[in-house]
């Protein structure tokens, strides 16, 4: 490595944002930083499942280039072309390049709604806030129709290879609440349709039960273990030769990689492979890869975090000569709204090795394993949409220093009275 190693770190999202504030709290002047972004805004995702219902969608961003001028982190504004791990080189597309010692490749997920046939032209589907505002549109005709007398029918769609469905449960939940709230919920037929094996899969049986008890207090249709083949104007095909009819179809399309390096191990999907302690590529050492743009199989904002703390401290510990202790542990915490109420989950995972059920709830981890609904953890919910742009608006790292600890004390307190 240089005398003052150079790390860059490639991203806007959580894992990128995350690792280099991190890193500049651990080893302060230790290390040149460098953030590259195709984005000079951060985007808080999470709460993108309220554009739907009103928010504007400028609420939810985070100027970069401040916080890090602020921490010292010189920020690249472009898009990655290419990665030559031999010569330790990043390359945009602008031509411009970038030389490293440590590298942090954090650029995220996309969607790939072509995948399935139909889905692209017969869909609102949700991802970025532009295709959020396209689904507040498809609400509020569903609203006007209903109350104009007719019955619409919301099919909400999950197809294979969705990484992360827990923001669609979100809107159908909120979808439920906003129409009793119109006085048009009698009107409108909502059916749910996932791939999943079960409601929520990757977080076990106590959110399955959980949302199978709210579809059927909330009159919604739920069916898992459908595989959609195709769309259609007013109806989806599955594999077993069923079809389901909709006036409107909400969709969380398959997720792919957002970038690909050819030069790096990934899977067939784009997601680097890695190791699972260290977040470490595979035969490149000095190559981490946090977060979405990896390949652990649930795709989450909170999963993130620990990702890229693991990152921060590994290099850290390289860089400073100290022993690494702190390797992935992969305990998710969500809040999932509903708008009259939002649940919170607690969930310890691990690797199966299975590709049909890649993660499941951690064997013996009970005590660990917490879920619980009610009003009160919306406040919850809205702590995290706070104190997240918040901390990176500073400069900060969320998950880690004094402003975490007390949300954390918050979180733990309420999950001992709320969540069991």
């Amino acid at each position: 490595m240089s005398v003052k190693p150079r790390v860059v770190v490639l991203g806007g999202g959580f894992a990128a944002l995350e690792s280099v504030f991190l890193m500049r709290m651990r080893m302060r002047d230790q290390v040149d930083l460098t953030l590259v972004s195709d984005s000079d805004s951060f985007v808080f995702r999470p709460n993108t499942i309220y554009i739907p219902f009103g928010a504007d969608p400028q609420s939810l961003l985070v100027d970069l280039e401040r916080p890090l001028r602020r921490r010292d982190v010189v920020f690249e504004r472009g898009s990655v072309a290419e990665v030559d791990p031999d010569l330790r080189r990043v390359s945009l597309a602008d031509g411009r390049q970038l030389l490293y010692d440590k590298l942090v490749i954090a650029t995220g997920a996309a969607t790939a709604a072509g995948e399935v046939s139909g889905l692209t032209e017969h869909a609102a589907t949700v991802w970025t806030a532009h295709e959020m505002l396209g689904v507040r549109e498809r609400f509020e005709r569903i609203r006007d129709r209903a109350r104009a007398g007719e019955r619409p029918r919301v099919l909400f769609l999950i197809p294979p290879n969705n990484k992360c469905a827990g923001p669609l449960y979100e809107i159908v939940m909120m979808l439920e609440t906003w129409l009793r709230r119109e006085h048009v919920r009698d009107n409108v037929e909502i059916t749910w349709s996932t791939v999943e094996k079960s409601f929520i899969q990757a977080f076990g049986p106590r959110l399955h039960e959980l949302v199978t008890d709210e579809f059927a207090e909330r009159g919604i249709d739920g069916h898992t273990a459908e595989v959609v083949t195709q769309v259609l104007p007013g109806e989806a095909r599955y594999a077993d030769g069923t079809t389901r009819g909709f006036d409107d179809l909400i969709a969380f399309p398959p997720y792919v990689s957002a970038v690909r390096y050819e030069a790096l191990p990934s899977d067939e999907r784009g997601f680097l492979i890695t190791d699972a302690a260290t977040r470490q590529v595979n035969g490149h050492p000095d190559i981490y890869a946090p977060g979405d743009a990896g390949d652990f199989p649930v795709k989450q904002a909170f999963l993130a975090f620990l990702q890229a703390d693991t990152v921060a401290e590994h290099i850290g510990a390289e860089v400073t000569g100290h022993a690494f202790e702190a390797p992935f542990d992969p305990v998710s915490m969500c809040v999932m709204e509903m708008f009259d109420k939002a649940t919170f989950a607690q969930v310890p995972l691990e690797l199966t090795g299975d590709p049909q059920s890649p993660v499941r709830v951690r064997p013996g981890a009970d005590g660990a394993y917490k879920v619980g609904t009610s009003p009160l953890w919306r406040l919850g919910k809205k702590m995290l949409g706070f104190s997240v742009p918040m901390r990176f608006h500073a400069g900060e790292p969320f998950h880690a220093g004094m402003a975490w600890q007390m949300m954390d004390v918050g979180l733990k307190g309420m999950a001992g009275v709320l969540a069991d």
